[in-house]
């Protein structure tokens, strides 16, 4: 049986209607605007972290790994990973806190960092871990609790700082872990040793997201460890795909 609405009824309705159409272009907005995001050109960067063509001496005060030289400081040691026979990142240790370092090759007129930490977030989340997206001293950032199994087998969590710079060419990643990413406040010296950093792509041909090969100083001491870590992505923060290599104790 159909009956007739009364006026008050098809008013309601249609307004109903209208906002369910002011819903679906709002989400349409948002959609595209997220699109636009991850999409962005790179940003400035007045406080580095800085292109090789950028800085006259780049090796000057820093650590030279090739594809990047790393800021020395009192008392830190410089771990290298690897990936099969390649050193894809380095790990600044320093005192209760670290910080790990890996260069990108990136489209020149095209940021990816927005892309990467929807990447990270979504990888995450799915492992049953929590992720909060801010804005803090380098810019947008993810901080997490990333699932891990603890030395007595049991399940726990790691606090973790995803942060990510894009330039000409390249995309530099770092993750804080330790006090410097349990209480950010902390993390002063090892974000300007972030910021610090100079990333030197090279010329060649290189596809986007294919890591900057790095190499060993030639005065560096050789600690192996070999640890061998699980497969995962290479944007998870270093906590998958790389085996640990040979460490570097740079005593200044």
């Amino acid at each position: 049986m159909f009956g007739r609405r009364k006026k008050k009824d098809a008013a309601e309705g249609a307004a109903g209607e209208a906002e369910q159409v002011v819903d679906s272009v709002d989400t349409e907005a948002d959609d595209e605007g997220a699109r636009e995001r991850v999409r962005l050109e790179p940003e400035p960067r007045p406080d580095g972290p800085w292109d090789s063509t950028e800085v006259r001496e780049p090796g000057e005060g820093r650590v030279d790994l090739g594809g990047l030289f790393v800021p020395g400081v009192d008392g830190m040691e410089l771990r290298v990973e690897v990936a099969g026979d390649a050193i894809v990142a380095a790990t600044v240790v320093l005192r209760d806190s670290a910080v790990q370092l890996q260069a990108f090759a990136a489209p020149k007129r095209e940021g990816i960092w927005g892309e990467v930490r929807e990447e990270i977030g979504s990888g995450i989340t799915q492992q049953g871990g929590i992720v909060d997206e801010v804005e803090g001293p380098l810019g947008w950032e993810l901080r997490a609790q990333v699932p891990v199994q603890l030395p007595d087998g049991t399940g726990g969590f790691q606090v973790v700082r995803f942060v990510g710079v894009d330039g000409p060419r390249w995309f530099l990643r770092g993750v804080i872990s330790g006090q410097g990413a349990v209480q950010p406040q902390a993390a002063g010296l090892l974000e300007q040793i972030f910021r610090d950093t100079v990333v030197a792509r090279g010329d060649g041909p290189m596809a986007p997201r294919d890591p900057i090969v790095l190499k060993l100083p030639n005065d560096a001491q050789m600690v192996p460890e070999g640890v061998q870590q699980e497969e995962g992505s290479r944007f998870s923060g270093g906590m998958g795909q790389l085996q640990r290599g040979p460490e570097i104790t740079e005593v200044r």
